[in-house]
C-alpha cells in the first residue's frame, strides 16, 4: 500500500503539484481568500485544505488531469446546478481541468457574482446552504 505523502504546510504541497495543477490550485486559493478569508491553509490526509475553527471546510485534491475542488459536508448542501459529483456520505466535490474554471462566468465564480447582490458569504449562498428539510 502506498503511504500517504506529508507535507508541513500548503506551499509545500502546492509545489510537489503538477505545473498545471499548481496553476488551478493558485486560483482556487485566491477565491477561497477572497470568498472567506477567514479560513485557515491546512494540510490534511494529504492533500491542501480550508479549515475553520469548527474543522475542515473545503480541499483539493490533485490528479494527473484536474484538481477535485471539494467540500466536507457536501452531501448537505444544495446543489440546483448539480455540480457537484460524489456518492459517499459527507464529501462532495467539483472536477476543475483549467484554470478558466475558476475565472469569470465559471459556475464557481457565478457565485462570487451572486454573493455580491446578497449579503451572505459565497459559499454559504453557493455551496453550503443546507437543503431544505
Amino acid at each position: 500500500m502506498k503511504k500517504m505523502k506529508a507535507y508541513a504546510n500548503f506551499d509545500d504541497y502546492l509545489k510537489d503539484q503538477s505545473p498545471k495543477n499548481q496553476v488551478i490550485i493558485r486560483a482556487l486559493r485566491k477565491f477561497v481568500k477572497r470568498v472567506e478569508p477567514g479560513l485557515g491553509e491546512a494540510v490534511k490526509w494529504g492533500n491542501g485544505c480550508w479549515v475553520s475553527k469548527n474543522g475542515p471546510v473545503a480541499y483539493v485534491y490533485s490528479d494527473t488531469g484536474y484538481v477535485q475542488f471539494g467540500f466536507f459536508n457536501g452531501s448537505s448542501l444544495k446543489d440546483p446546478r448539480g455540480l457537484l459529483e460524489g456518492e459517499g456520505r459527507y464529501v462532495r466535490h467539483i472536477k476543475v481541468r483549467d484554470r478558466s474554471g475558476t475565472g469569470m462566468g465559471s459556475p464557481i465564480s457565478s457565485g462570487c457574482q451572486e454573493a455580491q447582490r446578497n449579503p451572505s458569504p459565497v459559499f454559504y449562498l453557493f455551496f453550503y446552504s443546507p437543503q431544505q428539510s
